[in-house]
């Protein structure tokens, strides 16, 4: 046998886990991609929302906030929503659920001076969102697993597996790993790496979301710019590096493929931000899309499979897999180990492959 964990996939569910396994046995991570992060998580927003997902994504949240901030990968941002008058009762049911401080829009153009004090009726404000250093988080634990004595490698596309004896044999551009347990943490195509497996798929659904990067409006240094959302997450903007990145926060049913815009999507989603300021849009430098993958119930889900004991499941991250990855992985590792999760077993039910009925 060559190894003890097969993890297929090299976004940050599949180096995180990874890395948690690798303290537990050795592990051969395989990526297809010429390098890690290439899909959704190297198009993340890359922003921890503390308040962001169902209440059991808040709780893995909460349990991986000390891990980021111990690793220095958080910064300050802030996340602030802002609504017009017809947004009334999707502000409301923000400003709860997202437990933001209620600004008024004076208060909100202090934050960002370009917002339209004619359009601009409400704003609320929360401190507890920061921006993730996402590349210097997969890098970490890539570099964890090979210092462990695991291997990670790219452009391993997986063309067959196969139940042996000793667990299972992947077989890939790169050549064959054997191993005890398989880890499929493959984004958008786990269902189709299930499947290869010769295990019964749980029916996740990938969702394009698109970016468009702008120049800084009207020339402001936007350093201290908060993440902005508009109220019913109609649309949202983020400064990154001296530029503005400005999404319509679209979830478009996709199969898995290296995602792409569709021209109009982004378009109508800057006219929704240009509404609500006084720059124009004048110019786009650039624009990409990238899958996010949900489960049914929108939850992630992390476990054995329910019929074949030696297939795990690090899957249906949907936009919050970098902020969840120190508690989701640690839930992996702690179910691979045998003891109780750490995150308690109730929290742990609710990400359980086994809630899917077959």
């Amino acid at each position: 046998m060559d190894t003890d964990f097969i993890v297929i996939g090299g976004g940050i569910a599949g180096v995180s886990v990874g890395a948690r396994l690798s303290e537990l046995g050795r592990v051969a991570l395989v990526e297809a991609e010429s390098g890690l992060g290439y899909h959704a998580s190297g198009r993340s927003a890359a922003l921890f929302d503390m308040c962001l997902g169902a209440p059991p994504i808040v709780a893995l949240n909460r349990a991986s906030h000390a891990e980021h901030a111990a690793m220095g990968g958080l910064s300050g941002r802030g996340l602030m929503v802002v609504g017009r008058a017809e947004d009334a009762v999707a502000f409301e049911r923000d400003l709860a659920h997202m437990a933001l401080e209620r600004l008024s829009p004076e208060e909100a153009r202090a934050r960002m001076p370009v917002l339209n004090p004619e359009t601009v009726a409400f704003a609320g404000f929360n401190a507890e969102a920061w921006d993730l250093d996402t590349d210097r988080l997969i890098q970490a634990q890539a570099r964890e697993i090979r210092g462990n004595g695991g291997t990670v490698t790219t452009g391993a596309r997986v063309t067959a597996i196969a139940r042996v004896a000793t667990g299972w044999r992947v077989e890939t551009a790169k050549g064959p790993v054997e191993g005890r347990i398989l880890v499929n943490a493959a984004g958008p195509w786990v269902d189709a790496v299930a499947r290869m497996a010769g295990v019964a798929p749980l029916g996740f659904t990938p969702m394009r979301r698109s970016m468009a990067r702008l120049p800084a409006p009207g020339g402001h240094d936007l350093r201290g710019w908060p993440m902005v959302v508009g109220a019913g997450e109609r649309w949202y903007c983020k400064p990154d590096a001296g530029k503005l990145l400005v999404s319509p926060a679209e979830e478009d049913p996709m199969a898995p493929h290296d995602a792409f815009t569709d021209d109009m999507v982004p378009a109508e989603g800057l006219a929704r931000y240009e509404k609500m300021v006084t720059e124009p849009v004048t110019r786009v430098e650039t624009n990409w899309a990238g899958l996010r993958t949900f489960a049914p119930d929108r939850l992630l889900v992390t476990g054995f499979d329910p019929a074949e004991s030696a297939f795990f499941w690090q899957a249906g991250q949907g936009g919050v897999g970098f902020q969840t990855a120190p508690a989701a992985s640690r839930l992996a590792a702690d179910l691979v180990a045998g003891q109780a999760p750490g995150i308690g077993a109730e929290l742990a039910a609710a990400f359980s492959p086994g809630r899917f009925a077959r």
